[in-house]
């Protein structure tokens, strides 16, 4: 009889610790994600970072079991709270990063300080020229070329190929944004590559830099419309945000749009796909918001699992040509 209680309770004590190692049912596997972000008061990085807190948001709620932690911060466009960011990400023990880079030229101190701590990281949206991605690290955008590309297109598709006047010269403004971002250097060099390569003399009247924003795009156009007036005949934006200022200043001049001046921007905000349709913008470029938020979040969670992202290590996702004849899909 002892023999057999001895046995049973051997049987029960190791019944009893394999039930302590084994994880309990319920238990909830939790990754933790950094997002930082160049600006908020973009209008284009508002819509790409609310589309990757959506993305988490639909993961988390079909699996409650594994759950994804995303905090995006403002790095305010500033390169030395952006850096302080990383650091506070990495301290915090993220397993996973998502840079929306202040400074490209800056992109690299990131990099390394991600490298050296083995935190895998998808830069987003603004890439580093000639850096060599390692493992743990991977670019998700869009080739800025192509948008460049697509806005020449867009004038040169026009009956009179921007030429308003028919003097056989196209008089354009370029408004850039950040002139130290390969976005904004590209889209200025190819749109009117585009027009040259295809025998359109070209006329530069000024080239300003509006720095992504709203407001200074509006400066810069009502500037050069009351210094030269009826000779602009394009408005070139590098984005959607700086186009939306220089058509209150065209508006503010009583120039129309389509009649004896054209304007043309990248985003394909919709508000601006609105205007395209309305024919008070010429047109714009889908930088596809929502194709890049769900490339990052695919190629972070890649990373999480131990797997090499999508078209490592450089996703891109492609620009689309918006004008009156597609508007309608993308207000859709």
């Amino acid at each position: 009889m002892k023999k057999l209680l001895t046995v049973l309770l051997a049987v029960m004590l190791v019944l009893g610790l394999a039930g302590c190692n084994k994880k309990p049912a319920d238990e909830v596997k939790t990754y933790k994600i950094g997002v930082t972000i160049y600006q908020f008061d973009d209008n284009f990085m508002t819509l790409y970072r609310n589309n990757i807190k959506a993305y988490f948001d639909d993961l988390n709620s079909k699996d409650p079991k594994v759950q994804y932690d995303c905090q995006i911060v403002d790095a305010a466009n500033d390169m030395a709270t952006q850096t302080e960011q990383v650091n506070t990400f990495i301290s915090q023990g993220v397993d996973v990063l998502i840079v929306n880079l202040v400074q490209t030229s800056s992109g690299e101190t990131i990099a390394k300080l991600c490298a050296d701590a083995k935190v895998p990281v998808v830069f987003i949206n603004r890439e580093m020229g000639g850096y060599n991605y390692p493992e743990n690290q991977c670019y998700v955008g869009a080739d800025a070329r192509d948008s460049g590309t697509y806005q020449g297109q867009i004038i040169y598709d026009l009956p009179n190929h921007g030429d308003i006047d028919g003097d056989g010269v196209v008089n354009y403004i370029m408004i850039m944004g950040d002139p130290e971002n390969s976005d904004a250097q590209f889209r200025t060099e190819f749109s009117i590559k585009y027009l040259t390569d295809n025998g359109v003399k070209v006329n530069c009247l000024d080239q300003r830099t509006g720095n992504w924003a709203q407001s200074e795009g509006q400066e810069i156009c009502a500037n050069n419309l009351a210094n030269f007036g009826k000779q602009i005949e394009v408005v070139f934006c590098n984005n959607d945000g700086m186009a939306l200022g220089a058509y209150q200043a065209i508006q503010a001049a009583g120039r129309t749009v389509g009649t004896d001046i054209y304007l043309v921007g990248v985003d394909a905000l919709p508000e601006c796909v609105q205007m395209v349709k309305d024919g008070t913008m010429t047109g714009t470029v889908l930088n596809d918001d929502k194709g890049q938020a769900k490339a990052a979040c695919e190629a972070a969670i890649a990373f999480l699992n131990g797997q090499k992202p999508a078209n490592y290590p450089i996703n891109y996702v492609p620009y689309v040509k918006v004008t009156t004849a597609n508007a309608d899909d993308y207000l859709k």
